[in-house]
């Protein structure tokens, strides 16, 4: 079987996980700093304006505590990961749930302007990025699928009041299963957060709980970080040789062009009958998926018809580094109607 999604993994990460158990420190440590200092200076940000944390959710519930979120109104679409919804609850928010583009996973930013709101989440789905255009609520850019895409030439995760970022397991880079990082330009709020994580040796009563990622976590990475390029280049690749083949991908908008640089987290695949797709795919030995199923979306059907409409329309065709040539050509002899 040709698995739907699945980890890069080499020597390079067993030798950085032998680096961390050969020295005894498995805890956070300086493996946790120096993965922190990488990833800021990959998206262009001075040393010290990243945390690292023990997942993405962990990442967004903090960015949404450090912005004050009790009883505020906390705005995002309703196609998305249900772990917006938990993390907004969790942090005393009153959730505002909006619909996305037509025949987009993205919200339609000018929703931001018709619906009161404190705070906005704004994910960038599938590694399309979203033109964010900042107004006078606070703003929490999600970067979980998006990691290396750019708005006008500038790193994702930079465009808002702060950025959040996952390293899930099949993620578009890993640290070993589980793990985010919280960035901002703002070093108040990177502050803050960075005091939550640390919630022992204080010598003071404030609330605060375990956020953290372990050395052995962030030891894999830093691997995965410096391979992260050529991750995204064949992802790039297996993307345009579906497209070239004839596969409608939900894509950036080619007004956009040269603005919006998407990375390819997942390849979309427009259908009529996803069911069939899906099953044709499975003949000959394929996973593929919905990526948000009607039942997971978080509002009434009624009130968010676009997002509804694509999740009846939708494919998610495995792409990923390590997918070969071979592998593609038998996935496209499944989808393609000849």
């Amino acid at each position: 079987m040709i698995p739907h999604n699945l980890p890069s993994l080499d020597k390079e990460e067993e030798i950085a996980a032998l680096r961390v158990l050969n020295s005894k420190q498995l805890s956070q440590d300086q493996e946790v700093k120096a993965f922190e200092d990488e990833f800021c200076s990959f998206l262009g940000l001075p040393p010290g304006h990243a945390v690292a944390l023990s997942n993405g959710t962990s990442s967004l519930y903090l960015a949404l505590k450090v912005l004050n979120p009790h009883e505020k109104k906390i705005l995002f679409p309703g196609y998305v990961c249900s772990a917006l919804r938990h993390a907004v609850s969790m942090a005393g928010g009153i959730e505002k749930i909006v619909d996305t583009s037509k025949n987009s996973p993205n919200l339609d930013m000018n929703t931001l302007s018709k619906n009161e709101h404190d705070i906005s989440i704004v994910p960038h789905m599938y590694g399309i990025p979203i033109l964010i255009e900042k107004n006078n609520s606070l703003l929490i850019e999600d970067c979980c699928q998006a990691l290396g895409a750019k708005i006008n030439k500038k790193m994702v995760g930079l465009h808002g009041d702060v950025g959040i970022f996952s390293f899930y397991a099949t993620k578009l880079m890993t640290s070993g299963g589980q793990g985010g990082m919280f960035v901002s330009t703002n070093k108040e709020y990177v502050d803050s957060v960075r005091d939550y994580r640390e919630f022992d040796l204080r010598n003071d009563t404030k609330i605060r709980f375990n956020f953290k990622m372990t050395d052995l976590q962030a030891a894999i990475g830093r691997s995965q970080l410096k391979k992260l390029p050529s991750f995204l280049k064949r992802r790039e690749e297996i993307f345009q040789y579906y497209k070239k083949s004839g596969l409608d991908l939900l894509d950036v908008d080619e007004k956009y062009h040269g603005i919006l640089e998407p990375v390819r987290y997942r390849a979309i695949m427009k259908t009529d009958n996803p069911i069939k797709i899906i099953n044709s795919l499975e003949s000959k030995g394929v996973k593929a998926i919905v990526p948000t199923e009607d039942w997971e979306l978080l509002d009434d059907w009624n009130k968010i018809p676009n997002s509804l409409e694509l999740s009846h329309q939708t494919v998610s065709l495995p792409i990923y580094p390590s997918l070969t040539n071979e592998q593609i050509d038998t996935i496209l002899s499944a989808v393609i109607v000849k």
